[in-house]
């Protein structure tokens, strides 16, 4: 009778934890409820180009210019702002081999420094990596839960094929990515920091749930809040875009 008592104690036991969000999950399991919360496989698989428009808000600096970022898949991407009351201009693009922009010391036009240009094609990796992980050698591993402000988010390792990590907490009620942690370049000193993005305000964009607000943090400082104001998906961008001329 106790042995019978103990296991109907163990099972109900068993099925509460196997009820809680994120219990006995693997990092795959999390990826493809990732994507699937996003707009599904299909949906991703179908955009071949993103192009953004929206405002950048530089906190330091208390300045505010528009933004437009261009993506293409699978490795490409250009970001351009303009600071209309500074009367700069300022590129920084990847053509899917090199990166190249604006010298934000000279404001000269030129090729990126090896460093830079590892840095910004991590920013260029589309969607592929999250629905072809293996074919670009990127790994995925589940991490012990973290709380942030009283609520726990499970937490998702991408490690790109050079090493290189992003860290990504997932909300559990939504599955969507709520923060990205990891490792890059100040462009301004070249020195490497933390940065750390967070995203809210999802809305859908057909078909897809698009963060329409990211806060960027710097070494434990806020540097820049985005604010996106339009999202257009397979515009048929040109390669030329995002070639330095």
């Amino acid at each position: 009778m106790k042995k019978a008592t103990a296991w109907i104690l163990s099972a109900a036991v068993l099925m509460t934890l196997a009820a809680l969000p994120g219990y006995g999950q693997t990092a795959q399991d999390v990826l493809n409820k990732m994507i699937d919360a996003m707009g599904g496989k299909k949906a991703l698989e179908a955009i071949k180009d993103t192009s953004i428009t929206g405002t950048v808000e530089l906190v330091q600096a208390g300045m505010s210019a528009p933004i437009t970022v261009y993506q293409k898949e699978p490795n490409k991407i250009r970001v351009d702002v303009e600071i209309a009351e500074a009367g700069m201009s300022f590129i920084q693009a990847y053509d899917g081999q090199k990166g190249w922009g604006t010298n934000f010391q000279t404001m000269a036009t030129e090729e990126m420094s090896d460093d830079m240009s590892k840095n910004i094609s991590h920013q260029a990796l589309g969607n592929d990596s999250l629905l072809n992980p293996q074919k670009l050698g990127i790994t995925f591993a589940l991490k012990p839960k973290e709380k942030i402000e009283d609520k726990d988010y499970i937490v998702l390792e991408q490690t790109l094929a050079d090493g290189h990590k992003i860290i990504m907490f997932i909300d559990p009620a939504t599955y969507l990515p709520y923060k990205l942690v990891t490792k890059s370049l100040d462009p301004m000193s070249g020195g490497e920091v933390e940065s750390e993005s967070f995203l809210s305000d999802y809305r859908k964009v057909g078909g897809l749930m698009v963060a329409h607000s990211t806060r960027v943090m710097s070494n434990g400082a806020e540097v820049q809040r985005l604010t996106i104001t339009g999202v257009t998906f397979n515009t048929n961008l040109d390669d030329a875009l995002f070639i330095m001329k």
